[in-house]
């Protein structure tokens, strides 16, 4: 089992042992409020997620072969919820962040709780997290 699949099961596992989504929005919240702080220099246009509702900066950079996700966001559950893709996606090959699909987002149920605009903000997270995967990979078969 590679770490970015152990790590999808820790989510998983910590998701299941909350009875309601009040406690798993809680859990989510207290995930960004652990967030490591985004530098100022990262909070750029270009580093802003678009179809967000709320403001979501996310920036990647490659260290080695691993990418470094950081992110914040205005939005304390939107915050949170970066903070718990950053949790599975971060420090991880582009190999396996484009190879691990984000179902585990309905095994917890996350993407049924959300409204539409927040649904549609989690998406564009994703797909985010993925063209700097594919980005990374490029420049990596590249050897530059």
């Amino acid at each position: 089992m590679s770490a970015i699949d152990t790590r999808v099961s820790a989510v998983v596992a910590n998701f299941e042992n909350f009875t309601n989504w009040e406690d798993k929005y809680k859990a989510i919240i207290n995930l960004g409020k652990d967030l490591d702080v985004l530098p100022e220099e990262h909070r750029l246009e270009s580093n802003k997620v678009k179809g967000c509702q709320s403001q979501v900066w996310l920036h990647a950079e490659l260290q080695g072969d691993k990418v470094i996700f950081k992110a914040d966001s205005d939005a304390a559950i939107v915050k949170g919820i970066i903070a718990l893709l950053l949790s599975v996606y971060s420090d991880a090959t582009p190999d396996e962040i484009l190879a691990t699909k984000p179902d585990f987002l309905e095994t917890i149920g996350l993407r049924q709780h959300l409204s539409m605009s927040r649904a549609n903000g989690l998406s564009s997270m994703v797909k985010q997290i993925s063209v700097y995967a594919l980005a990374f990979k490029t420049k990596l078969s590249l050897g530059l």
